[in-house]
């Protein structure tokens, strides 16, 4: 780490977990965090990852500086984004988001965040419909560093809970508060009133109520820890095992500003088929960068969490994801396992 300018040098197979323990007592953090700390160096690479930051700071490939990697003929190259070969720098854009295609990454070189404390200013608020919280998305675009909304799959009118912070200063901290902390920890265990992976209409609706309960109608300035606002979910244990033994697809799109009815119409098809979520994430996404495969574009993302078991969903989903190519959006390769090639070479038109 060069505390001077903040640049990390890591190798690839570092988890974000082990880069956090390392930085954040130093006083910096990472430039894009997304959903899990489990995550590799490299994998963020080939992933081109985006968090909750994306309409400010973009995805992880806009923060890399250096890429060492090993060809499929052996060779070991050292690639950058404005590279004067032409070739290498394309090569460079081709391995951000490339989802390994290009060989095997050995080291990467980034640019950190400074940060004053671990701890985040959360500001949270609660809205009883789908259209009034996108409406509130597109405010905190311009107040907020971080912002991510939960959203009530079963829930008439879509009601969700607006999450947005950003890094708590010194100065808003008490003395005595170990400023600089990082201590991931488990925080609880699978719902004990999901059994066995019962998950259904009923199990997910009072998920979500509780959920949507807890959430204070509005409430400023409270202060969560990195596991807390980054990810909550590796902080239950066994989360999906809630799933059942078949497990769950999730499904991952990407849609400009003029498509976003695709929200709602996505939402209602799924309740229609009965397909319960109770991890229905939405985020508001800034400008593309040059990965020829990267997933971010400027517009919105929604991610659904939905079980395999559903009789229907291969047929709904197939659908769906024409309904995406028409609105010129797309699907998240690296949460994708059954897009066709007609649908992946229809929608990521650099490839």
């Amino acid at each position: 780490l060069h505390e001077d300018n903040g640049i990390l040098t890591a190798g690839a197979g570092a988890s974000f977990n082990e880069v956090l323990k390392y930085i954040v007592p130093k006083g910096f953090f990472l430039p894009v965090s997304p959903g899990t700390r489990n995550v590799t160096v490299g994998g963020a690479i080939a992933s081109d990852v985006h968090g909750k930051n994306h309409h400010v700071d973009g995805s992880f490939g806009n923060h890399v500086l250096e890429i060492k990697l090993i060809d499929g003929l052996g060779n070991l190259k050292i690639l950058t984004p404005d590279n004067k070969d032409q070739i290498l720098s394309e090569q460079f854009w081709s391995t951000i988001g490339g989802m390994g295609l290009t060989g095997v990454i050995i080291e990467a070189r980034f640019k950190l965040i400074k940060i004053e404390s671990s701890l985040i200013s959360v500001d949270t608020s609660r809205y009883e419909d789908l259209e009034s919280l996108m409406d509130a998305m597109l405010v905190a675009d311009k107040k907020y560093r971080y912002s991510v909304a939960w959203v009530d799959s079963l829930h008439p009118k879509s009601r969700g809970v607006l999450t947005c912070g950003d890094h708590a200063k010194s100065d808003e901290l008490e003395n005595s508060i170990n400023k600089l902390h990082y201590d991931p920890k488990s925080l609880t265990s699978t719902p004990s009133f999901l059994p066995n992976g019962l998950l259904n209409k009923l199990t997910v609706r009072l998920f979500n109520e509780t959920w949507y309960r807890k959430a204070p109608q509005k409430k400023e300035k409270e202060l969560q820890s990195i596991a807390q606002f980054f990810h909550p979910l590796d902080g239950v244990k066994d989360w999906n095992k809630i799933y059942g033994p078949k497990g769950f697809v999730q499904y991952q799109f990407a849609i400009p500003d003029e498509s976003s009815y695709l929200i709602s119409k996505t939402l209602q098809i799924l309740k229609e088929i009965n397909a319960p979520s109770f991890l229905t994430v939405l985020k508001r996404l800034g400008k593309s960068n040059l990965g020829y495969l990267s997933f971010p574009m400027s517009g919105w993302t929604l991610a659904i969490d939905i079980p395999s078991s559903n009789p229907n969903l291969k047929n709904t989903l197939n659908s769906l994801d024409k309904l995406i190519a028409k609105e010129n959006g797309r699907i998240y390769l690296s949460k994708d396992s059954r897009q066709t090639s007609k649908m992946f070479l229809k929608t990521y038109k650099k490839f």
